[in-house]
């Protein structure tokens, strides 16, 4: 399992003072659309320059029509510069498997994985957009997105195990909303610890708050890591 810190403050300034007290760890660093929207291409340009080590998912959640989304996951792809991205299944198989299609000739592709249900939603919440409960139509929806030839999904730890059954053991499962030591959930609605990602299989968990809201990242960030090592 992996750490994904996500890089969530409001300038590139403390984002960037941020990773250089993480910067000796062997962590991810997740991008999100604040980030990208304010600091562009050469915010990931410097955070190689800290350390060209660091493997950086930019959250950018396409969903679009096929080929929009297949232009944007291609100029992505083309940087250089990010080891994974993610698209959103809701867009349909045919959407992913342009995605897909369009990037398997690019050398050294990034991942790439697909939200099912963002951990922002309850069950309630989810169903009244969905029409079903949030376990089976992330399931649902991680199905297609392994069908379509994409890496792996976005989702809570409740659901990763139950689609890696329904999937393969090589599927991934990135899963925000954890809470390490028992912070307080936030905007989170289904947050889980390390231990329980560590039983579901999950693959990469990604913390934000929890570090980059403490007085001392680094310590928090080297405390998560010995945590996955002895769960």
């Amino acid at each position: 399992m992996k750490l994904c810190v996500s890089l969530d403050l409001p300038t590139a300034k403390e984002n960037l003072a941020l990773v250089e007290q993480i910067k000796d760890f062997d962590v991810w660093l997740k991008v999100g659309l604040r980030s990208y929207i304010r600091d562009g291409k050469e915010f990931l340009e410097d955070l190689k320059a800290i350390n060209p080590n660091f493997k950086i998912f930019l959250d950018l959640k396409l969903y679009d029509i096929p080929n929009t989304m297949a232009d944007a996951a291609e100029e992505i792809s083309k940087f250089g510069l990010v080891d994974m991205f993610n698209v959103h299944a809701s867009a349909g198989i045919d959407a992913m498997s342009t995605v897909m299609q369009r990037i398997k000739d690019i050398a050294n592709k990034p991942l790439v994985i697909a939200v099912t249900a963002l951990t922002s939603f309850d069950n309630e919440a989810f169903k009244a957009v969905y029409n079903e409960d949030i376990k089976t139509k992330a399931t649902k929806l991680a199905i297609d997105t392994c069908n379509a030839t994409v890496d792996g999904v976005v989702c809570s730890a409740y659901e990763s195990l139950d689609i890696k059954n329904n999937t393969n053991p090589n599927f991934i499962t990135l899963c925000p909303g954890i809470r390490p030591f028992g912070e307080d959930a936030g905007d989170q609605k289904r947050v889980a610890d390390i231990p329980f990602a560590i039983e579901n299989k999950v693959d990469f968990i990604v913390v934000g708050r929890p570090i980059y809201k403490s007085e001392n990242p680094k310590e928090v960030v080297e405390k998560i890591l010995k945590n996955m090592e002895i769960a």
